[in-house]
């Protein structure tokens, strides 16, 4: 088992790695296992600079491609940037969305009323953002509801798929910024998330994960999977049904 991270695939010129939560993709301190990147370079010793193709957020787990020479960086970004990547998302929401399948279209730009500086919003002059959702199977614990969501962004906005869930009704699970309370998002930083903010919360972590990413590479149908981790499988009772989603 490597102690960095989960290696999904690695050849000559790529790293994919199944991130772990709660770890940000680039340093902001100097500890070296602090960031995916520096764990990057760490597995990599002096097989050259590792660059990072796609972002996940601090607490989403998934699938992250690393280019490990310049000329695969460029390719794979211009892959990105074009929308030749298809993501897909698994997600645990509070409640039963209906319809069971649907597309959120909804632009998003920063929410200026919020004292959370990174936090963005649903508003008419934002940035063009589609989001679509299929849900996988609905439950119940503690006589409360949640659903098990597949999910795809059709943009690459910053945190579209947590706020277009929220927007709609159905906020992620374990999400301190969009969850309906963001003081928690705000005295979890500050190292001060009271009891009772934690155990609205339920999960330590929110629980989405990037599951899948399917692109042309080399003239090849390439997919890469991963499933998400085990308080994730555990609250939702993760199975094989749900491997094959």
């Amino acid at each position: 088992m490597n102690p960095l991270f989960e290696v999904i695939h690695e050849d000559a010129e790529l790293l994919v790695i199944n991130k772990p939560v709660d770890l940000v993709c680039h340093p902001t301190k100097g500890d070296v296992y602090s960031s995916l990147i520096s764990r990057c370079r760490l597995h990599l010793g002096t097989e050259g600079e590792p660059q990072m193709v796609n972002r996940l957020d601090r607490e989403t787990s998934g699938v992250v491609l690393v280019a490990k020479t310049p000329e695969a960086a460029r390719e794979l970004r211009r892959l990105w940037e074009n929308g030749y990547v298809t993501k897909r998302y698994v997600a645990i929401v509070h409640g039963r969305p209906e319809p069971l399948a649907a597309l959120i279209d909804a632009p998003l730009g920063r929410d200026e009323t919020s004292p959370v500086a990174i936090k963005d919003k649903v508003r008419p002059d934002g940035a063009a953002s589609r989001t679509e959702f299929r849900v996988i199977r609905s439950f119940e614990r503690e006589g409360r509801e949640f659903s098990l969501l597949s999910v795809r962004p059709l943009n690459g906005r910053k945190h579209q798929i947590r706020i277009h869930l929220a927007h709609v009704g159905h906020s992620i699970v374990g999400d301190k910024l969009y969850g309906g309370d963001e003081l928690s998002y705000l005295n979890f930083v500050e190292g001060r998330l009271s009891p009772e903010q934690a155990a609205r919360l339920i999960l330590a972590n929110h629980a989405l994960h990037a599951g899948e990413v399917s692109f042309v590479w080399r003239d090849q149908p390439t997919r890469f999977r991963a499933a998400p981790e085990k308080e994730f499988r555990d609250f939702c009772a993760w199975g094989p049904a749900d491997e094959a989603e």
